[in-house]
């Protein structure tokens, strides 16, 4: 029994939860305590009339406690009904109580999404975890995971976890080195990819292979780099190109379209040669949401004298330029600014 299972349907029942307290509410008689695990929110309710010893321990308890909780499941009286939980048709008329961890005032709200600096939730990451954000990031991690795993089964993929301690090997970055006690003054790599082990697979006659790889990369850190992260690592023997751009293609829109809600624009996704991409918008990632791409008006530029053109068209160059509506009155200013946002 969790504390986002019961429904109206189980009115009457005796039943015991265990979870944290998310709110508490004294008003004056009864006591209204919001229990919270990773599954929901039941709203426990203590009656001196009912149960005066559990009345008086709940008279005690503080967010964050951790109890045991037994009683019968009521139905919510009219006008007190929560549409926001699942569990908002009903409330438990407490019979027991027991403190299983007593809990010192948390140093940031962990019931409600608040402003904390980063600094102070790694200090706490045990509370900042029992964070609603948190906890759904993490089961989401979990059911995108699960739904690669299976997609890739289905495709006759066998996952194999390779070895974490390895040689180093060339990559794009340094490698983390781990001492060997066992062998004095070497060093074992930790993996930037599974690369060269994957290939192994490979020639051993494993032809399609998988595997949720952890990559360790010593290089200063970025937005898009990590000095320790997660992949998809995969392979496949007696392919094309075209094979495996299909596999990730169809895996990404069911993800897209599994776990997000939203729907992929265009299906199949358009495929653009490296030099189309750079053609066409100057850069080998387009986003192709916002149009935007370069004209040709190098024939329309022939006689200029602006010199600026004119060298670039003098030495076989090109000039391009976008077309951006109801932006022709733009002013210098606003034209610099424009240019930082795509800088």
């Amino acid at each position: 029994m969790t504390c986002g299972s019961l429904r109206v349907n189980d009115v009457e029942q005796t039943v015991t939860l265990r979870g944290w307290v998310n709110r508490r509410r004294d008003l004056g008689g009864l006591i209204f305590i919001d229990l919270r695990d990773r599954y929901g929110i039941t709203q426990v309710v203590f009656n001196p009339q009912v149960a005066p010893g559990a009345h008086q321990i709940a008279s005690d308890v503080r967010i964050e406690f951790v109890l045991r909780v037994a009683g019968v499941v009521r139905a919510r009286p009219e006008g007190t009904i929560n549409q926001k939980l699942e569990t908002g048709g009903i409330e438990i008329e407490a019979s027991e109580i027991e403190v299983l961890s007593a809990a010192k005032t948390p140093p940031f709200y962990v019931n409600e999404e608040s402003d904390v600096d980063e600094a102070l939730r790694l200090e706490y990451r045990y509370l900042d975890l029992r964070r609603p954000r948190m906890q759904h990031n993490l089961i989401l991690r979990h059911r995108v995971v699960k739904h690669i795993r299976d997609t890739l089964d289905e495709q006759g993929f066998i996952e194999v976890e390779t070895p974490l301690l390895i040689k180093s090997t060339p990559e794009g970055a340094r490698d983390f080195l781990v001492p060997s006690s066992a062998h004095p003054t070497t060093f074992y790599a930790l993996p930037q990819s599974p690369q060269q082990l994957k290939q192994l697979l490979m020639v051993a006659g494993f032809d399609r292979y998988f595997q949720i790889a952890r990559c360790f990369r010593d290089e200063p850190q970025r937005a898009d780099r990590q000095p320790e992260f997660t992949q998809l690592d995969l392979e496949m023997s007696f392919v094309k190109q075209h094979d495996v751009m299909d596999l990730m293609e169809g895996l990404y829109i069911t993800l897209a379209e599994v776990f997000s809600g939203k729907k992929i624009r265009q299906v199949p996704i358009p495929r653009l040669t490296y030099r189309e991409a750079m053609d066409r918008f100057g850069i080998d990632r387009p986003d192709l949401r916002f149009g935007l791409e370069l004209l040709d008006v190098s024939d329309a530029l022939i006689q200029t004298t602006f010199q600026a053109f004119a060298n670039v068209l003098a030495n076989g160059g090109q000039v391009k330029g976008l077309v951006i509506p109801q932006c022709a009155s733009y002013a210098r200013r606003q034209l610099d600014e424009l240019t930082s946002i795509a800088t």
